[in-house]
């Protein structure tokens, strides 16, 4: 599987990105087996995770054990953060950060944004990002300091200009219902402004829309490590702006074309 997929890395990429790029791949489409098999499944199991909105189902953990397989028999000495199994708390200088199904509410639901995350950092800086959507078999990663990449090559955010003309994406976050910052006001501030929200439904695919230039732009609150680090880097790499803007509720990003970006930003803040 990974022959062809090999052929279409660019060369600047050192023998160990592509290492990376393929061990990342391998994991991504292996995981995907699980999800796909599962996908619409009348009699899914899915549990709550604290509360209704914030739920797990069979399928998270079916895809996540693959990926931690694959990780404990090729990365033994790595240090592994994933949304399922918490962080295995190890001192290492490679950490990699795993979202085995991003979009479970859309997944239970049997709506097909969905996908599988995975990030690896080096000396707490994210050096890789892969994210992959099985049922649209599109896939994006990227490499610091060497672009992003997508289903129809290398990646670059648009140039939009006014916010007028833009179509914006936001979530949503799990506590809604008991806290009062939930996102609603930002909503009703940005919505009059743009040409179009949408509510995607999966962090990750935000950003790697947003990347593609799909998005004009893409904020949300109190997102989770495992949801923002392969898009972020995506996004980055794609010329995107953006930024982590506050530290009190969770990871709060934004992602957007520059020419946007501080405007944006202005009304979510």
């Amino acid at each position: 599987m990974n022959s062809d997929y090999e052929k279409m890395l660019p060369d600047h990429l050192t023998a160990q990105e592509r290492q990376w790029c393929l061990a990342a791949r391998q994991m991504g489409h292996d995981a995907a087996v699980v999800l796909k098999r599962n996908f619409r499944r009348r009699d899914l199991s899915i549990e709550d995770k604290g509360n209704a909105f914030d739920i797990v189902t069979e399928a998270d953990k079916g895809s996540e054990r693959i990926i931690l397989d694959y990780l404990h028999r090729h990365f033994a000495d790595h240090a592994i953060l994933s949304e399922e199994s918490g962080d295995d708390h190890r001192q290492a200088r490679y950490q990699w950060v795993i979202d085995p199904l991003d979009g479970t509410v859309n997944y239970s639901a049997g709506i097909a944004t969905y996908c599988i995350s995975i990030g690896l950092k080096v000396d707490g800086q994210t050096c890789m990002g892969y994210v992959y959507a099985p049922t649209l078999d599109e896939e994006f990663w990227a490499i610091r300091g060497k672009g992003a990449y997508g289903p129809y090559g290398r990646l670059q955010a648009k140039a939009t200009v006014e916010l007028a003309r833009s179509v914006i994406s936001t979530g949503f976050p799990y506590d809604k219902a008991t806290n009062a910052d939930n996102n609603l006001d930002r909503v009703a501030r940005v919505m009059p402004r743009v040409r179009g929200l949408r509510r995607l439904g999966s962090a990750a695919m935000d950003l790697c829309y947003v990347a593609a230039g799909w998005l004009d732009g893409y904020w949300e609150l109190n997102l989770k490590e495992w949801d923002a680090c392969a898009g972020e880097l995506i996004a980055q790499e794609a010329g995107a702006f953006v930024k982590r803007y506050r530290n009190d509720h969770g990871i709060c990003i934004l992602a957007a074309c520059p020419g946007i970006a501080s405007e944006l930003l202005e009304l979510v803040e």
